[in-house]
């Protein structure tokens, strides 16, 4: 075991206290950030009481970009924009789950199955066809196509490292999906409403068809809250998709790598870095499923009492507000520029492609 030497004691008597200042300077420095985010949610839930239709978190995100535009984030406030964008988020779809029972969750993610698995299905094999015709790369496209088929940001940072991509193309990916997240934030309340679909039918619709979490939550919560704990069910089933998809492009991506090497005479290519072909399951499983199926668990033995309810729903919709307001506010507007015009056309003709995919098979399945 190591012992500290006079000079590291002389320097840092206490090293516990070190840490702890650590601990305390990274829970500081989130506060700016975490303020502006909290501050942009109360304006935005504000103005949703007035504009109900449009709703606080689609207010939130909308406030967030036209702030980035303008004020553009710097250092000081990025650590505590981060965390809301990402941390508040999981924890509000925690916090769903004393809105649902286990019953409940495996009913909705056996009812949605046909819906979920045709609509990635399409998704995938229309990314691999669009983008050789587009002419965009196989790992951009790949990334594009679980992005748009599966959980957005979630499932490309997945994808990732099992196909080794590089980091500019994780850029590009990451600014067109996010792009639609937007396009659909706004326009799917709209066509739910002009085709007079129930809760249910809407719920089904923005979970099989919206890319991220945030963005499901967003659109689902603007169109009810029975709508919304349906499609986070449906999301959430959906998000567990990224489990064989890995494991599939790890097989692939490994054959592809003995039989370059093969080629090569044993040779490795010096390109760019080698695909891991091995993926922890477990990891590809988020916390926040897990965190969301235990209170889910809390709620189905009767442990939440029935009077918390409003209150927790009243919450989970404030912590998505201001995860909405964060990822605004982390908007790069200069991304979309520097991604080109081909991977936006590949996410557009995805988006136009999945939106009458889900809705199709609802009405083909009779779930409508």
């Amino acid at each position: 075991m190591h012992s500290p030497t006079a000079t590291e004691t002389a320097r840092n008597p206490h090293p516990g206290t070190g840490r702890l200042h650590r601990l305390r300077s990274g829970t500081t420095a989130r506060i700016p950030g975490l303020a502006l985010a909290v501050g942009v949610a109360v304006v935005a839930t504000v103005i949703g009481r007035f504009v109900p239709l449009v709703g606080g978190p689609v207010t939130a995100i909308v406030i967030g970009v036209a702030l980035a535009a303008l004020i553009k984030p710097g250092d000081r406030l990025r650590p505590g924009i981060t965390t809301a964008g990402k941390f508040i988020l999981q924890l509000s779809v925690v916090v769903l789950g004393s809105q649902l029972s286990l019953a409940q969750i495996a009913q909705v993610g056996l009812e949605s199955l046909p819906v979920m698995l045709g609509t990635l299905v399409v998704c995938l094999i229309a990314a691999y066809l669009l983008g050789r015709w587009l002419g965009i790369i196989g790992d951009l496209r790949t990334l594009i196509g679980v992005g748009t088929g599966i959980c957005g940001a979630s499932a490309i940072a997945a994808v990732t490292p099992v196909i080794g991509a590089v980091s500019v193309d994780v850029a590009y990916a990451i600014s067109t999906i996010f792009l639609f997240n937007i396009a659909a934030v706004l326009a799917f309340p709209l066509i739910g409403h002009l085709l007079g679909m129930s809760q249910h039918a809407f719920g089904l619709f923005a979970g099989t068809a919206v890319n991220d979490m945030s963005s499901v939550v967003a659109t689902a919560t603007t169109y009810g809250r029975a709508a919304t704990n349906f499609a986070v069910v449906v999301k959430l089933v959906r998000t567990l998709m990224i489990i064989p998809i890995c494991l599939g492009l790890a097989a692939w991506a490994g054959h592809r790598l003995k039989a370059g090497n093969r080629l090569r005479a044993g040779e490795v290519a010096e390109t760019g870095p080698a695909p891991r072909a091995r993926v922890n399951v477990f990891r590809l499983v988020p916390w926040f499923l897990v965190g969301f199926l235990l209170v889910a668990a809390i709620n189905t033995l009767g442990l939440i009492p029935a009077a918390a309810y409003t209150g927790l729903s009243t919450l989970s919709v404030f912590l998505i507000t201001v995860a909405l307001s964060a990822i605004g506010l982390s908007t790069d507007l200069g991304g979309f520029r520097r991604a080109g015009a081909k991977p936006l056309l590949l996410g557009a003709l995805l988006w136009i492609i999945v939106t009458p995919t889900s809705l199709g098979l609802q009405y083909a399945t009779g779930l409508n």
